[in-house]
């Protein structure tokens, strides 16, 4: 049987763009990104275990939309940390150094190949759905195509209106998610462009931790 032909990896990820720090999928939705602190809820009293579960119940029942929470579990890349130490080696002035960071970079290594080691970060995604636009078909999609430049030009300026609109109503929805983690005692702060690209990568390529890391 003739073999089918494998689809392209960006046609199974939902992303369209990523604008100003605003995730735009493809069927025209968006997503803001925070990424919070964690919290050591173990530690706490018991009044102030009660006082953050409380506070977050409360947080929680005053949105009117909804929030997906998303922890990012990864193993901890503890090469440069090694490259750092065979550095400062080289540069020790004394025997006695040398010997005390070569033992120290071999108990290093030991623990973390023998303990797996993972680091934990912790984001809030918040979604918006513009208004559907009606769908044109047919003759009037074919009558696009015989637009005169000052009309491709009110077109695209009116797709610049949409998407600020939309990044406002997102940013409102934002504002009102991070002072309801303030108060519970978490801090947040909102991903930037380059940084939810750095996110999304490390999510579709996990094996490149698993890379010989470039030491110059």
């Amino acid at each position: 049987m003739p073999s089918t032909p494998s689809k392209a990896t960006q046609e199974f990820v939902p992303i369209k763009e990523v604008r100003d720090g605003i995730v735009i999928l493809r069927n025209g939705t968006f997503r803001a990104i925070l990424m919070t602190s964690s919290l050591n809820f173990g530690l706490k009293s018991a009044e102030n275990q009660q006082a953050i579960i409380t506070q977050f119940q409360s947080f929680l029942n005053s949105l009117d939309f909804s929030v997906q929470l998303f922890i990012e579990s990864r193993r901890l890349d503890i090469r440069p940390y090694i490259a750092l130490l065979e550095d400062r080696y080289k540069n020790q002035s004394t025997d006695l150094m040398k010997v005390q960071t070569r033992e120290y970079i071999g108990f290093v290594k030991s623990f973390t190949e023998s303990s797996n080691i993972m680091t934990k970060s912790f984001f809030v995604v918040i979604p918006y759905s513009p208004a559907p636009l009606q769908s044109r078909g047919g003759v009037a999609d074919m009558a696009s195509n015989f637009l005169t430049h000052k009309e491709h030009v009110e077109k695209a300026q009116k797709k610049l209106d949409d998407f600020e609109e939309s990044r406002s109503q997102i940013l409102e929805r934002l504002s009102v998610v991070e002072q309801g983690l303030v108060r519970c005692g978490i801090r947040a702060t909102q991903l930037g462009t380059e940084e939810i690209v750095e996110l999304f990568y490390k999510i579709f390529n996990p094996g490149e931790i698993d890379k010989p890391i470039q030491i110059n």
